[in-house]
């Protein structure tokens, strides 16, 4: 199992954002990364200075958002519907694009209810729970 640290999401979300700006070629899974960075304009600035990201570790600030969590939520929301797991997340989260017109919005649906899966599973200190996800984007997915 690969458990990246946090300089290690930093240097790969910034390298991402480097080889994108310069045309490299990239691999599968940063292709994808790179199409969510596309949809996050405003991380921009920060994705480009690879040492000021890992400087800002040592700060954080609770009022500004994390770009690094936020693009990986994507990325792992991004993999677990390529490979339906846990299965079932792959249509919910197609019935949630469809009812918002928006894989973005679908995305950032879901994260809330997969931040709140993780957080309820460290709270009680239980596996996490693939059914209560799924249940929260199809709950989202009613919803107007």
């Amino acid at each position: 199992m690969f458990s990246p640290s946090q300089a290690d999401v930093r240097r790969f979300f910034c390298s991402i954002y480097a080889k994108a700006q310069a045309g490299q070629p990239l691999e599968a899974i940063e292709t994808i990364a790179s199409l969510w960075i596309d949809e996050h304009p405003e991380y921009h600035a920060e994705l480009a200075d690879v040492d000021a990201a890992l400087a800002a570790m040592q700060q954080a600030d609770e009022s500004k958002g994390n770009p690094f969590l936020h693009l990986s939520m994507h990325l792992s929301i991004s993999e677990q519907c390529s490979i339906d797991q846990p299965r079932g997340i792959r249509q919910a989260v197609e019935l949630l694009t469809h009812r918002r017109n928006s894989l973005h919005l679908a995305h950032h649906e879901a994260m809330d209810c997969l931040g709140k899966m993780i957080w309820e599973s460290q709270r009680a200190g239980r596996p996490p729970d693939g059914d209560a996800y799924i249940g929260c984007v199809q709950q989202h997915a009613t919803r107007d």
